[in-house]
């Protein structure tokens, strides 16, 4: 998919994700919380009366992740991660994965990681994500108010 594409084509973008996984979870928050110019979506696939993308079974749905685009595509993999920091302003995050070796390796690498993604330990996770969603957090509050993390 072309980076330079029409943005209106793709967002909003809805992101299917797995809010009993800890990676997961912390990963939907830090992106909701940087989401500023409301771009992203988030559905729970563990919410009660879940509708999925067309064509993706829950099974799916938990085994890698998948995103809608506002014209109606579904992405799935690497790619929802792209479009999705690309929205917040952190393009830079996955930008090594358009790079042709780089971005095979990371199709490739990430359905391993997404299998796995309950055995991480949350030591891990919270490094992951934790800072960076208490800054973004700090982020969003007006100069002056007080914010309660």
């Amino acid at each position: 998919m072309n980076p330079t594409a029409d943005p209106h084509a793709i967002y909003p973008l809805t992101l299917y994700y797995d809010s009993r996984c800890p990676l997961c979870n912390a990963e939907m928050t830090n992106l909701r919380l940087r989401d500023r110019a409301g771009l992203l979506r988030f559905a729970d696939v563990w919410s009660p009366g879940f509708a999925g993308p067309p064509g993706a079974t829950h099974e799916e749905l938990l085994t890698v992740i998948h995103g809608t685009t506002a014209d109606g595509r579904v992405l799935r993999g690497v790619e929802v991660f792209r479009r999705a920091y690309e929205a917040v302003g952190l393009g830079w995050v996955t930008a090594a994965t358009r790079l042709p070796l780089v971005g095979a390796l990371a199709d490739r690498l990430y359905p391993v990681l997404a299998r796995n993604r309950y055995r991480l330990p949350r030591w891990l996770v919270g490094g992951l994500f934790e800072r960076a969603s208490r800054r973004a957090a700090l982020r969003r509050c007006a100069p002056g108010d007080r914010c309660d993390l």
